[in-house]
């Protein structure tokens, strides 16, 4: 099993009488009420997904992952991970505590430490991090909506964020609960799979892939903040289980809700996802084509150069994947590195496999097992209904 990142697991999560001292504390604090997708960076950075970090990045750290992809201590990092403080930025004292409320219910999720205010410029962030500044690519859209002023310092979590409730609370799995289950298991070997999308043949033709040289597998699903149009996670989480209670070796395969919000970035979200798993325990880490890419802002295999890049600074084992599809000629899955030369390709857009499932048309068995399509056809039937 790997070391965290930095070496140390963080844990800021405060418990019986901390809590219950910091909840009566954060009564006559200054509050401020942050979106949702802060509110889960909160409980990333608490649970140690997120570690070496105990807070929302300083200025020193935020610059040093924008311009070289390294934090201040010299560690790798993709994409900066901030606290904005919009119009409340000049009523905040630094040296003071203050609460943080979850905006979609009013919780407060943790109190913490102001140890300095300052501001960021987003054109360069947005660029260097996103490889573009426009506001219709929606982690651009997310960091302008924040502002360029943040706060930053050091946090314990008094609550969880509001989980969503379709979603069992058994898949929210810390770092620490997912390497304890990995010790239990005896997995010293560990890949993990990134997704934010139903799990097709092609995603399950690379895990399996991957299986074969280690002791096990995490799927580890973002059920955080997502574009409006990806699937939402509770189908998501539906289409996992009856993907591996069907067709995966239980003993091999493990299923956890990353509690994350997707930033879209691409290759620099590779290196963050990587080092989140990494907290968490893993040794190697899948990555396929586009990986966390939206639109047209990335190229195909950009992310796995990046992690070519940055190879020896990863602690993690890469496993890069071509683009994957069910071959006729061969009646399997194949890349382009196993297929026959023009071979006859089953694959489909994600566009086209939207119009059918909204139309209560099955894909075909080549791309999708008619189980996850079920469930697929379910949602996206009852979603038509609803928009006709």
């Amino acid at each position: 099993m790997n070391q965290p990142h930095g070496g140390v697991l963080v844990n800021r999560i405060a418990t019986g009488a901390r809590k219950t001292e910091l909840e009566n504390k954060a009564k006559s604090l200054f509050q401020l009420v942050i979106e949702d997708r802060y509110a889960a960076d909160i409980e990333m950075i608490a649970n140690g997904a997120f570690s070496p970090l105990t807070g929302f990045m300083n200025k020193a750290d935020a610059e040093g992952t924008i311009e070289k992809m390294t934090l201040s201590n010299g560690l790798l990092w993709g994409i900066p991970i901030l606290l904005p403080s919009g119009d409340q930025h000049d009523h905040i004292t630094i040296g003071a505590e203050i609460a943080l409320i979850e905006k979609s219910s009013g919780n407060v999720l943790a109190v913490m430490k102001v140890e300095e205010k300052f501001e960021l410029d987003l054109m360069n962030l947005t660029q260097k991090c996103f490889k573009t500044t426009e506001d219709k690519h929606p982690g651009v859209k997310a960091v302008l909506s924040g502002g360029s002023k943040f706060i930053s310092g050091p946090l314990e979590m008094i609550n969880r964020p509001t989980r969503h409730d379709q979603i069992d609370d058994k898949y929210f799995m810390d770092p620490s609960e997912t390497r304890a289950e990995f010790a239990k298991r005896n997995w010293k070997t560990i890949v993990a799979f990134q997704t934010r999308n139903p799990i097709h043949r092609a995603h399950e033709y690379l895990i399996k892939c991957a299986q074969e040289i280690v002791d096990g597998a995490l799927i580890h699903p973002i059920v955080g903040e997502t574009k409006p149009d990806d699937i939402p996670a509770p189908i998501r989480m539906r289409c996992y289980e009856a993907l591996i209670n069907g067709y995966f070796n239980p003993d091999n395969t493990m299923v956890s809700a990353l509690p994350t919000a997707m930033r879209y970035a691409g290759p620099r979200e590779a290196i963050n996802h990587t080092m989140i798993r990494k907290n968490y325990g893993c040794t190697h880490m899948i990555v396929g084509r586009d990986h966390a890419g939206v639109g047209t802002y990335y190229g195909t295999y950009e992310a796995q150069e990046m992690m070519d890049s940055v190879a020896d600074r990863t602690g993690m084992t890469i496993l890069k994947f071509e683009n994957t599809f069910f071959c006729k000629e061969t009646e399997g899955m194949a890349s382009s590195k196993t297929a026959p030369k023009n071979a006859t390709q089953v694959s489909l857009s994600g566009t086209k496999v939207r119009e059918m499932l909204s139309n209560g048309e099955r894909p075909p068995a080549e791309f999708s097992r008619a189980e996850v399509a079920d469930i697929l056809i379910e949602w996206a039937t009852a979603k038509a209904s609803v928009t006709a």
